[in-house]
C-alpha cells in the first residue's frame, strides 16, 4: 500500500507522529509535515519518504503517483477549509485535491474543540463526497487503561478506515452462546 501522510498545524502533531511510528513496515509512507507541525528531524528514525509542504510540484501530488490513501492527521481547520473549497495551494491541500480527484480514500483529522459552524459545514460537504471524516475522539468502551492505551486504539481506528493491518487494541469477540 502506498500511504501519504500529512501533519498539519500544531495541536495534536504527537497523535500524526504516533500514526506514522505504528504503521507495519509493508506500507510505502510517504510523510508531509506542516511548517507549523514539527522538524522534520523527529521522522529520520521512520523508514519514510519526507517531502516539503512547500514543493507543489512532489511526486505525490500527481494522480499517476497512484497512491492508495491520504490521512492529514491531524488536520487544520485552515487545511479542512481549504480543502473543502477546492484550494490546493500547498503540498498538504494539493495531495488532498488528487486523491478527491482520483477517487481514492481520504482520511482527515480535525483537531478544533469546539467546532464552529462554518468547520461543520466544511466537514459535511467533505464527507458528501466520501472523505473520511475521523477526529481523535476518545473511546471509552475501548477500555483503555492509560493515555498511550487510548491514542493506540484511536490509531487504530484509522487504520481500521484505511485498509491497513494491526493490533494496536483488542477488538470486540464475537459472544458464542452457551
Amino acid at each position: 500500500m502506498k500511504l501519504v501522510i500529512a501533519i498539519t498545524g500544531a495541536s495534536g502533531v504527537q497523535l500524526g507522529k504516533k500514526f506514522v511510528d505504528h504503521l507495519p513496515a509493508s506500507i510505502e509512507a510517504h510523510v508531509v509535515v506542516s511548517d507549523h507541525a514539527l522538524t522534520v528531524e523527529s521522522f529520520e528514525h521512520k523508514q519514510v519518504t519526507l517531502h516539503n509542504s512547500d514543493n507543489i510540484a512532489a511526486s505525490i501530488s500527481s494522480g499517476s503517483f497512484q497512491v492508495d490513501a491520504t490521512a492529514i492527521i491531524p488536520c487544520s481547520m485552515n487545511s479542512l477549509a481549504k480543502i473543502a473549497c477546492g484550494i490546493s495551494d500547498n503540498l498538504p491541500t494539493r495531495v488532498a485535491a488528487v486523491a478527491l480527484k482520483e477517487q481514492k480514500k481520504l482520511l482527515l483529522a480535525p483537531r478544533e474543540l469546539p467546532l464552529s459552524a462554518i468547520a461543520l459545514e466544511n466537514m459535511h460537504k467533505l464527507a458528501t463526497l466520501g472523505v473520511i471524516i475521523a477526529p481523535p475522539v476518545m473511546g471509552y468502551y475501548s477500555d483503555a487503561g492509560s493515555l498511550e492505551a487510548m491514542e493506540r486504539f484511536i490509531i487504530g481506528k484509522w487504520y481500521d478506515v484505511l485498509g491497513i493491518e494491526h493490533d494496536l487494541y483488542k477488538r470486540w469477540g464475537r459472544i458464542v452462546p452457551t
